[in-house]
């Protein structure tokens, strides 16, 4: 039979797990912000009627980007508040 209340951790379990989840968000970010700078490269290659095929792809790609670079911005704020309490 499953235990159904919540399992209590100490403080600094609970910050040792958000510091893990943070650090992956970060690393997403990255990997975000990565794959759309490539996938702008490789439109920026095309010619003619592909690169204009592809125009409103690149607009909604440079948008993701922005906000990519914004929201990791935050997240690494985030996380060195984390760690500044881990540290404590």
């Amino acid at each position: 039979m499953q235990n159904n209340q919540p399992e209590f951790k100490t403080k600094e379990e609970i910050l040792s797990t958000s510091l893990s989840a943070r650090e992956n968000e970060v690393m997403f970010y990255e990997i975000n912000i990565n794959n759309y700078k490539l996938a702008i490269e490789e439109i920026e290659k095309l010619s003619g009627s592909d690169r204009e095929e592809m125009a409103s792809f690149e607009t909604q790609l440079r948008s993701l980007l922005a906000s990519e670079i914004t929201e990791h911005k935050k997240s690494i704020i985030m996380l060195n508040v984390l760690k500044r309490q881990v540290g404590d």
